[in-house]
């Protein structure tokens, strides 16, 4: 059995539900998943012993790219989180109005990239309210890379 993480940082809802709706497929697909809120999260060690990482967080700021404010520290303390040959999968929510739509989704899945992981597929980025239908397909095309 598949064993995967997914840790998120939600403001408004949205990329919570997400995380949730991922959750579900994967629990569908037969997978063990443990989910958590970046707020609750110690970053050191935090990929040992899960098969696939989930990354997720949304994007705030019209001047330069703005993480979720939970999700800052693990990003920021990305380099510990063991993720050197993981398998990783990034996802987040923005607003296309915005000069940087999903700006953090490109931040993880850049340095995330750089620390070794090993990115599967397309990040996904969501514009506005989730369509569940979409996450599902996203999930789905993930799980079958892992």
């Amino acid at each position: 059995m598949s064993k995967a993480l997914v840790v998120y940082g939600s403001t408004t809802g949205n990329t919570e539900s997400v995380a949730d709706n991922i959750e579900n497929v994967l629990k569908k697909g037969g997978w063990s998943v443990d989910v958590m809120d970046a707020a609750d999260v110690s970053v050191d060690g935090m990929a040992d012993g899960y098969d696939v990482v989930f990354l997720g967080s949304s994007t705030w700021g019209d001047d330069s790219i703005e993480l979720q404010d939970d999700f800052v520290p693990i990003f920021d303390d990305l380099d510990k989180a063991g993720l050197k040959d993981r398998k990783v999968a990034v996802f987040g929510c923005g607003d296309s109005s915005y000069e940087f739509f999903c700006g953090a989704v490109d931040a993880i899945e850049e340095k995330s990239g750089k620390l070794g992981a090993i990115l599967l597929g397309e990040s996904l980025k969501i514009d506005g309210d989730p369509d569940m239908g979409d996450v599902t397909t996203w999930t789905e095309a993930v799980m079958a890379q892992a």
